[in-house]
């Protein structure tokens, strides 16, 4: 035990990260994108009609847990930058959130027999410490990607192993968790998956979480009120955290609309909703690789504005199917343009952070992903309200079933089209305006 705290308090990367170091570092993407996808897409469902649980308590819950995260991103972040000891600066947070966790995580799914008011008590508790264990230790290893990688060649090759891991975790977490619990149970998948996410959340530490020296100057602490006056005073942060949230706010609106544009508008069954899902993660995965090229050979600006051009002008196409056959053919154009913004949007915030370093004296990647953190947990907000105003306006009524108003599948399709188009127009401007034009500055 002894020689391990020292080999990881000594440790420094001094050059570029090696291959190794880069897949280990990647593989991180797995994990934490496989607890993300399993919480929000089935938490709701397995207390509301595993647990019988008053659905309005649980949305109250929900609302607790969103104020909670978003509050939490920019907290951690200031505090991870002004914290400095013999380990480093994120490394402390990450090896010490790592099991608290998984144990979180896992005991989401493993409450006591208990009444229906301990039930939610149970969950505000054991959400408040995933949360919290989630943001210290995600939101770290996120503020080390642009210290592992330091020029836009680097965190083009870097940044791929670490988002096709991700997607991978994402497919694991939609398709792989329902079948689990129809086998071995809520409580089995909990203990399967939370085993799985520990033993990639080491491997990945040990492997390819490496700090660099950082020159004590570029770690002191700066003053609270200097922290935000200079991030939202950052004329290249502004317009980027802008575009962020309107093209997470795009997919977003999407994954809510297509089980009601499969069975309202394609008129198929609401399992089928997986052929359109997988054919925009599957296609990503290859294009991530082709955008890692793109950013290569031009800038992470001009990359990531042919990135959102292509994804919008993709989900435009969500307007003609009538089929999922085709509906999905349409997700793999908009596959592609995924691709892209999974790749270059943490190495645009890269360079960023890079422009801040150089006029501040300081590297406060910490501050920069932890008011990124806050600003697009705005997508999950914008996506209820634009879900709720369309289908209202629309006339649909749950209790009649098949038996929609015609207005619906119109209206259903501007959600799952026209909305999405509309954000990604917006986040190509905020990009179109972001003032950083070359690869490396």
């Amino acid at each position: 035990m002894t020689s391990l705290r020292a080999s990881l308090r000594d440790r420094r990367l001094q050059s570029a990260p090696t291959r190794r170091q880069s897949i280990a570092f990647g593989v991180s993407g797995f994990p934490t994108q496989l607890m993300t996808q399993t919480f929000s897409a089935f938490v709701v469902y397995f207390y509301v009609t595993r647990l019988g649980v008053e659905p309005t308590w649980v949305a109250a819950a929900m609302i607790a847990h969103g104020i909670l995260n978003a509050a939490l991103n920019p907290l951690v972040g200031a505090l991870s930058d002004r914290i400095r000891s013999r380990w480093g600066r994120r490394i402390p947070w990450i090896g010490l959130g790592i099991v608290p966790l998984v144990v979180a995580f896992a005991l989401v799914w493993m409450p006591p027999p208990l009444p229906a008011a301990g039930l939610i008590v149970w969950f505000l508790v054991v959400v408040a410490v995933y949360d919290v264990a989630f943001v210290v230790v995600v939101l770290n290893i996120s503020a080390l990607f642009p210290e592992i990688f330091r020029t836009t060649e680097e965190r083009a090759r870097g940044n791929v192993p670490r988002q096709i891991f991700a997607i991978l975790g994402i497919v694991l977490g939609t398709a792989g968790a329902p079948r689990l619990y129809g086998w071995i149970g809520w409580s089995g998948m909990a203990l399967v998956l939370a085993g799985i996410c520990l033993v990639l959340l080491v491997v990945s530490f040990l492997g390819g979480m490496i700090e660099r020296d950082v020159p004590r100057a570029a770690s002191e602490a700066m003053r609270w009120r200097d922290q935000l006056r200079y991030t939202f005073a950052n004329r290249a942060f502004v317009p980027y955290v802008l575009g962020s949230l309107f093209i997470q706010t795009s997919i977003a609106v999407i994954l809510a609309a297509v089980p009601f544009y499969v069975r309202y508008s394609l008129g198929a069954e609401e399992g089928e909703g997986s052929l359109l899902l997988g054919a925009i993660f599957v296609t990503a995965i290859p294009s991530i690789v082709l955008w890692s090229a793109v950013v290569r050979r031009t800038s992470p600006r001009t990359a990531m504005l042919w990135s959102v051009a292509v994804f919008g002008l993709a989900v435009l196409g969500y307007l003609l199917p009538s089929g999922v056959m085709a509906a999905a053919l349409v997700g793999v154009a908009v596959g592609v343009g995924v691709g892209g913004l999974l790749q270059l949007l943490e190495v645009v915030l890269a360079q960023i952070i890079d422009d801040d370093a150089v006029r501040t004296g300081h590297r406060r990647e910490g501050a920069y992903f932890g008011v990124n953190g806050f600003v697009v947990r705005g997508s999950v907000v914008l996506q209820a309200v634009v879900a709720a105003v369309v289908l209202t306006a629309s006339g649909f009524d749950a209790s009649l079933g098949d038996a929609q108003p015609e207005a619906v599948d119109g209206g259903i399709r501007v959600m799952v089209a026209v909305v999405p188009l509309v954000f990604a127009a917006l986040a190509w401007l905020c990009f179109w305006l972001y003032p950083i034009r070359t690869r490396d500055l």
